[in-house]
């Protein structure tokens, strides 16, 4: 594959971005890892990189200050969908997301955001249960010990 053209979908509040300023600095079928500053910085959040494992239906992400120490991990649970013709990817996030802090502290957030999203019809009942089957084989990957592994493949 090479190197689409990456937007940033979410679907509260219900927005598509072109992640213009995201470098990509490894493509293939299975991840791609992009560097970028932070769209919204905030206080501490300055930039950061990220991995796309197409396969998996995640993106982990690792936030930086801005003296390139970690903030935290930061996991989005999503879905893609690359066209070819216009060597595009629409990367949705579904809404669950995993923080994992330096300490090794894992926080699951926004679940509330799954049921807001259903009832108001902004995801089916197949995207709500993707979400958490995918959220579910994260968690598993963290707590079984194996995150080291799908963090190997970021730089800050």
């Amino acid at each position: 594959m090479e190197n689409p053209i990456l937007y940033r979908r979410r679907i509260i509040p219900e927005e598509c971005i072109l992640l213009k300023d995201d470098v990509i600095t490894f493509c293939n079928e299975d991840r791609i890892v992009t560097t970028w500053h932070a769209l919204h910085p905030k206080k501490d959040l300055h930039h950061g990189s990220s991995c796309y494992f197409l396969k998996e239906g995640f993106k982990v992400s690792k936030f930086c200050r801005e003296d390139g120490s970690l903030l935290y991990w930061y996991c989005d649970i999503v879905d893609f969908n690359y066209t070819p013709d216009t060597n595009t990817m629409i990367v949705t996030d579904l809404l669950a997301d995993v923080i994992i802090y330096p300490d090794g502290f894992v926080k699951v957030v926004d679940l509330d955001e799954l049921v807001t999203a259903l009832e108001s019809c902004s995801i089916s009942l197949d995207t709500l249960k993707s979400s958490l089957m995918r959220l579910d084989r994260l968690l598993n990957i963290i707590y079984s010990g194996s995150f080291e592994e799908l963090k190997s493949y970021i730089d800050c």
